[in-house]
Parts: C-alpha cells; structure tokens; sequence
C-alpha cells in the first residue's frame, strides 16, 4: 500500500465522520415526525404511513436503482445528492407549517415525506456500498462504530437543546423552526460526502434478459450462487420485520399510554443515542476477541426485551431504563447486521445484492407497520408491543440455528 493510497483512506475516513456530524444534526428531528403528525391529531393509520411509504417505493424500485447503480463507475455522487434531497424534505416541511393552515398539515406533511421515499431507496443501497469500499471487509466495525459514535454523540447534544427550546414557541410553530434549523446539517453532509473518494469501478453487469421473466430467472441464479447471502436476508427479514411493527406504537404509546412530553420523548431518545455511544466501541472489541457471531446472538436476544419491558409500565422513569437497555444492544445489532450482510456480498455485484436485501427489508418496511397498527387498534399498544417482543425473540431463534451451508459457504469466500 502506497504512502498516496493511505492518505486517501485517511480523508475518506475523515469525511465519513463529518458527513456524520451533518446527518445527525438533521436526524434529531427524525423522532419527532410521528409525534408532530400525532400532535396534529392524525389517526393510528397515517402514523403509521410515514413508516410504510418507504417500504412501498423501495419494493418497487430498490431492484431498477439497484441494477442503474450497478452500472455507475462510481456511486459516490449519488450517495451524496440522495442525501441533500431526503434531509431538505425537513426544511420543506417546516416551511409548509408556517404558511399552510393546520388542517392541512398533516395530508401536507405525508406528501413530502411520500416524495422523499425516492431519493431515500437510492440513498439505502449506495450507504452500504459506499461504506463498504471505504472500510474494506476488516474495516466495517471500526468504521461504523467511530462513525455512529460521532453520530450518537451529535445526536445527544443535538436532542438535548432541542428538548431545552422547543416549548418556547407555540405548536406547530416551534416544529417548523425546529424542522428548518436543523436540516441545515445537510449541506454539512452533502460537501463532505461528496469528497469520499473510491475507485472507478467496472463491475460484471446482470445479463440482459429479454423478457421479465429472463430477468427473474437471472436474479434466482445468482442467488441460488450465494446461499449465504440468501439464508441472512430471510432471517433477517423477520427481525427487521418485529421492529417494523413496533415502530409507530412507541410514538403513540407514550404520548396516548405514559402521558410523556415532548421534552420525555425527547430525552427517552437521547438516553438511546447516548448508551449506544458507548455501545459501538464495546461491540467493537467484543467482536475482535469472540467473534460476530456472539455479537449477533446476544444483540438480537437484548433488543427483544425493550417493547416487552415497555408493555408493561405506564411510567416513563422506567421507560428511561428500558431505553438505555435497548440502546446498549441496538448499536451492537446495528453493527453486526451490516458486517454480516456485506459478508455474504460478492464484491462485483455489491449494487445489485444490497438492492436485493433493500428490497427484502423494505417488505417488512410495508407491511410490518401496517400490521402494527391494526393490533393497536385491536388488541391495544401493549398488545401490539408484545407481539413486536415474540417476533424479535423468534428471529433470534432462527439465528440461533447453525447455518451449515451458509457458515461454510462464507467461510469459503473469505479464507475464516
């Protein structure tokens, strides 16, 4: 490795850390959405959309964006526009709530959020391309960690001023400033994002099929090449899809069950960001000395506890308990599942199997949420979160199961 190389690894990693400080100053507003939408006065269902319409345009297009990325010599750029796109969704929505009537904003407010589900399908499958030609297959924990650190931390401090100002102007006003102040991070995002830099590539293309259903048989035999890849996405597919459903039930849930403010809601979410703060960095050497796959067993029995727990109390003093429990286990998850999945990758069709995997967790995405809501209103919130709760549990069952093929197969593509 040459002295120039190493210096352009050097300021990839700087640049993905900065890129983290525009995203998280943005993202702080990110909890807050439902609990604007719930504060408007919108139903359990249009709640619920703003988790589900992702799901609806990343099924449907994260295959086409995913075979058009494939074919770009460097996805660098698109990264990085589809980046600015979904975070000036927030100042728009800011915008509207200054000038449109509060009868209007919820119906608004979807409509945005509808739009930005376009460059969010994109932005899913170059996140993890990116990031991976930039870590390398020994690179991911420790890139991601220092990088969702960075995150967390940005995020708490972010979380806590906002939490500190946000009663001091009359609802919805203070949400539109608060939409439009901290969108602001995106342009932090899209010029440092915009400076990673990775080589061209010539990846191997899909064959061209002739008809849709060549194209279907194409796709089944490359996965049919890859059954490592295969057997992780199903079993994640039922994790993702437990904490899919439970993903409109907390907002509702504390502002309808434990009478939380907006300053508790808040500050439950900087209690997350700031345990897995330090959570990265404890996966992160956990992984190194017992490997990925205790990681992976205990992250996905540990996040399985938090909506059973939350079910059960009414008291947001224990729901900060919980959360923090939650929090320590979902920074592990988040780093095992990435390293897991871009393990079972073949390099030359990176593209093209994360569009898959988008495609397959965006079907969760879907109907996850939807079902969700469907059992508060059926069998209540702590129903709901219960049923989350047994699904979690089930998945980590499933990746309890030895994997023979997969565990051989991946083996084999790495030299493990």
């Amino acid at each position: 490795m040459n002295i120039e190389t190493t210096e352009i690894q050097k300021r990839n990693f700087r640049n993905v850390q900065i890129d983290a400080i525009g995203v998280s100053i943005s993202n702080v507003a990110a909890p807050f959405l439902p609990v604007f939408l719930t504060r408007l006065g919108a139903t359990s269902f249009q709640v619920g959309l703003l988790t589900t319409m992702p799901g609806v345009t990343g099924l449907v297009l994260a295959i086409v964006v995913g075979r058009f990325l494939q074919t770009r010599r460097n996805i660098v750029p698109w990264f990085s526009l589809s980046r600015l796109m979904v975070i000036a969704c927030y100042a728009l929505t800011g915008l509207l709530t200054l000038l449109l009537p509060q009868k209007f904003l919820v119906a608004s407010t979807l409509g945005i959020w509808a739009f930005a589900t376009l460059p969010q399908v994109a932005l899913a499958v170059a996140f993890s391309v990116v990031m991976n030609a930039v870590a390398g297959p020994e690179g991911r924990y420790t890139l991601l960690s220092r990088r969702w650190a960075i995150f967390g931390l940005t995020t708490v401090i972010g979380t806590f001023l906002i939490t500190r100002v946000i009663d001091l102007a009359a609802f919805p006003t203070n949400y539109a400033f608060m939409f439009m102040g901290l969108s602001l991070g995106g342009l932090i995002s899209f010029y440092f994002s915009n400076r990673i830099r990775i080589p061209d590539q010539t990846p191997a293309p899909l064959s061209k099929g002739g008809s849709p259903a060549e194209t279907v048989r194409n796709y089944l035999g490359l996965l049919r090449a890859h059954p490592a890849f295969t057997s992780f996405i199903l079993k994640r597919f039922v994790y993702l899809s437990a904490i899919a459903l439970s993903a409109p039930l907390f907002p509702l849930y504390f502002v309808r069950v434990v009478n939380a403010s907006d300053k508790n809601i808040g500050s439950i979410n900087m209690t997350i960001s700031l345990v897995m703060l330090m959570g990265y960095f404890l996966w992160t050497r956990v992984s190194r000395r017992r490997g990925g796959r205790i990681v992976l067993l205990a992250t996905t029995f540990g996040v399985s506890l938090y909506p059973a727990l939350t079910a059960f109390t009414q008291r947001v003093e224990w729901i900060f308990l919980y959360a923090a429990v939650y929090g320590l286990f979902q920074s592990g998850l988040d780093l095992v599942f990435f390293d897991e999945l871009m393990k079972t990758v073949p390099a030359e069709y990176s593209a093209t199997f994360v569009s898959l995997a988008q495609s397959l967790q965006y079907l969760s995405a879907i109907l996850a949420p939807l079902v969700g809501t469907w059992l508060a209103d059926t069998i209540g919130l702590s129903g709901g979160l219960l049923v989350s709760a047994g699904l979690r549990l089930l998945g980590f069952l499933l990746f309890l199961i030895p994997d023979k093929i997969g565990a051989r197969t991946s083996a084999d593509q790495h030299g493990n």
